[in-house]
């Protein structure tokens, strides 16, 4: 004979199974996805001259902004829900509202800028004019430039000191970078540096520089205080790209023609690392909530991610057909990463290793930022 159901028996494990399920979901649920929250992701398309709005909640493009030729050197700011970038044919920086994802401010910069830094408080944008040999400093808030001030021959990127006093300018037809005082852009100092000088990371105490060369394969470090060239230190392949552990003890250090990232130790100023890699490692990625970096191989179709503290090479994850740069979302829930030939925006659950979905966006993809709101 069948015995009758225990409803209220089987009433209780229903109700224990739903709220199971309800907490697995909310703890596993992307930080972004909490009530109140929007996050964005920005991408430049350099061959038509717009800005593509991703919304990285129903993971689809919301915007397609024109913003003049060439957009370049996308960076959220950092406490209003705007995207700032330049235009490098067009020679200006332009401001979208990450609200209305349209374009609110353009400002002259002055022939060909490439690249754009805060300062720490947010209050100033600096903008490096590659033609005319000048910087421009820019009120973030009346949008109007404030001051201009003379970089060497060719500057390419202007990069702020964490302690706000100083920019650190990168001249390319020179091989010297110019220092510059945060507040007048008047000249304090200049010092002589690899060839070709590119791109610039600045330890967080403010007392080091180190500048990537675009021709050999050295990179320079610069002392701060003193405003002297401490060593070039020898790489053993050409810098892709330059990423700094948050702390400042390490740099990491992609190269695609050593197929590889090479890690410098910013204390000893030594090379103390390599990890092969693949193909062509271009472009990387810190992700300080795991300790992962994440660096695209442009010629290998994959995003391989790296365990710095243990110095492991994990499995490559598949996306594109050219992968270029890359950043993952604060909280480490996704990762982004461009193609500049698919045309499209790669979103990757770092967690489970697994490319989520790809993305169209405009014509060559280069840059790209991201906003929360």
């Amino acid at each position: 004979m069948a015995r009758p159901l225990n409803y209220r028996l089987l009433f209780l494990l229903l109700l224990l199974a739903g709220l199971a399920i309800r907490e697995v979901a909310v703890e596993l649920r992307p930080s972004f996805l909490r009530p109140g929250l929007h996050m964005l992701a920005y991408v430049g398309n350099t061959s038509d001259g717009t800005v593509s709005a991703v919304d990285l909640v129903s993971l689809s493009r919301v915007a397609t902004i024109s913003t003049g030729p060439s957009p370049s050197g996308l960076r959220a700011h950092p406490s209003r829900p705007e995207i700032w970038g330049v235009s490098s044919s067009g020679g200006a920086a332009w401001v979208i509202d990450a609200r209305s994802n349209s374009v609110v401010a353009r400002i002259p910069v002055g022939a060909s800028p490439y690249a754009l830094d805060f300062s720490p408080d947010g209050n100033r944008a600096y903008v490096a004019s590659s033609e005319a040999g000048t910087v421009a400093a820019i009120d973030t808030g009346s949008r109007q430039i404030v001051a201009r001030g003379r970089a060497g021959r060719r500057p390419w990127i202007a990069r702020a000191s964490p302690d706000g006093k100083m920019l650190v300018v990168s001249n390319r037809d020179d091989a010297t970078v110019s220092l510059l005082d945060s507040t007048t852009l008047a000249l304090v100092g200049t010092v002589a540096t690899v060839p070709d000088p590119e791109q610039i990371e600045i330890l967080p105490d403010s007392s080091k520089a180190f500048v990537t060369s675009g021709a050999v394969d050295q990179i320079s470090v610069i002392d701060l205080q003193r405003k002297v060239l401490l060593t070039n230190i020898a790489l053993g392949g050409t810098p892709s790209d330059l990423e700094l552990k948050p702390d400042g003890g390490e740099l990491y250090i992609p190269s695609a023609n050593a197929h590889g990232v090479l890690i410098v130790n910013t204390n000893t100023m030594e090379v103390g690392g390599f990890l092969l890699l693949g193909m062509s490692p271009s472009a990387g990625s810190f992700d300080a909530t795991d300790n992962h970096l994440y660096v695209t191989d442009s010629a290998a179709a994959h995003v391989v991610p790296v365990n710095v503290e243990t110095r492991q090479v994990l499995k490559p994850i598949q996306v594109g057909q050219n992968p270029q740069n890359c950043v993952t979302t604060p909280g480490g829930d996704l990762l982004l990463v461009v193609d500049a030939a698919s045309n499209d925006l790669a979103v990757i659950r770092p967690k489970t290793a697994s490319l989520i979905t790809l993305i169209p966006v405009g014509a060559r993809p280069r840059d790209l930022a991201v906003k929360v709101f």
